[in-house]
């Protein structure tokens, strides 16, 4: 590599004394452009969240044959086919897997820690330009379903944002995993029963294949409709007796779905300097269908942007970062 990636440790304020118990100390890898140890300048700063059941740690991650997203930028930036940014990959792992980067009484302010507290401490710590012009954030998945609610509610932070993939249309990408949900919560007694199992059984062996549509419902139900007091604080969307769903319930997912709050908050989004979206048209969570509405709102209310579809899924698309660098790293 030519520019260099540290780790480094801070302390989450937001995070502390979480419901979930989970670490206020979290790792963030930031990467270094080739020419920052020997200059002065301050540079622009892109931020990276990672999808569900990811971490910091992942975007290292070493796949047979294909650069991993650092390696992506730093090849982009040592051939000067981008300009000079700090990239900083953010930790969001919980106990439940994420927390959709929101804040939630289930989980804790994942929110506010990437806007105040990883803003901040790079900013203290690093050379770097402090306005939203000089700030990206970047998500995939999960992350990208984050790059819209920040956008949309925290424009004074962010002066440009891509979502690749994101959650969106939650009748689409959610409602088909609820029944597989219930089978298993309802045999084990209930939401904690099931969690502890799960725990003691990852830890001793590895997780069934049943699992992750389990706890990937805990989560989303920890993030949009937490509620204290109850089991993990959180309400599931289907009564587990008999499948029936809780509409009232479900009303709160669909106000946390950006098909839904993404065209109220289109003034907002006109303030960004940049708007990449893109997903695949073979899309496993058929999320596609939420970026083309997505696309179509922006197009209708007038918001620049830049829409793309490719022919792939879900997975394995970090080549994806490399289109949404391309078009935004310049226009910082």
């Amino acid at each position: 590599m030519k520019g260099q990636v540290v780790r480094v440790s801070m302390d989450a304020p937001a995070l502390r004394d979480n419901p979930l118990g989970d670490a206020s100390t979290r790792e963030l890898l930031i990467y270094l452009p080739p020419d920052y140890e020997a200059s002065e300048t301050l540079f622009p700063a892109a931020y990276f969240l990672h999808g569900y059941a990811g971490s910091a740690l992942q975007w290292l991650n070493v796949s047979a044959f294909c650069p991993n997203v650092v390696e992506r930028v730093d090849a982009l930036m040592a051939s000067e086919q981008l300009p000079g940014c700090l990239c900083i990959f953010i930790d969001g792992w919980t106990s439940l897997g994420g927390s959709q980067w929101l804040n939630s009484a289930a989980q804790g302010a994942y929110s506010d820690y990437v806007t105040q507290d990883v803003v901040a401490f790079v900013e203290e710590n690093f050379r770097v330009q402090r306005e939203p012009a000089k700030r990206a954030l970047f998500g995939k998945s999960s992350g990208g379903y984050a790059a819209w609610t920040m956008a949309c509610h925290c424009p004074q932070i962010f002066g440009h944002m891509a979502a690749h993939s994101a959650d969106a249309c939650f009748e689409y990408c959610y409602l088909g995993d609820l029944p597989k949900a219930a089978a298993p919560l309802r045999q084990s007694g209930g939401v904690l029963p099931w969690f502890h199992e799960f725990r003691q059984r990852a830890r001793a062996t590895k997780m069934k294949s049943e699992d992750f549509a389990v706890v990937n419902i805990l989560a989303m139900a920890a993030s949009y409709s937490p509620c204290l007091g109850m089991p993990l604080n959180l309400e599931l969307p289907m009564d587990l007796e008999t499948g029936a769903m809780r509409w009232d319930v479900w009303q709160r997912w669909l106000e946390r779905d950006p098909t839904r709050f993404v065209p109220l908050q289109t003034e907002a989004l006109k303030n960004l300097k940049s708007l990449f979206l893109d997903c695949g048209t073979k899309d496993e969570f058929h999320l596609i269908w939420g970026a083309r509405q997505l696309a179509q709102v922006l197009r209708e209310k007038g918001v620049p942007h830049h829409f793309e579809e490719f022919s792939d899924g879900h997975m394995g698309i970090n080549y994806r970062f490399e289109h949404s660098l391309r078009y935004i790293l310049p226009r910082m």
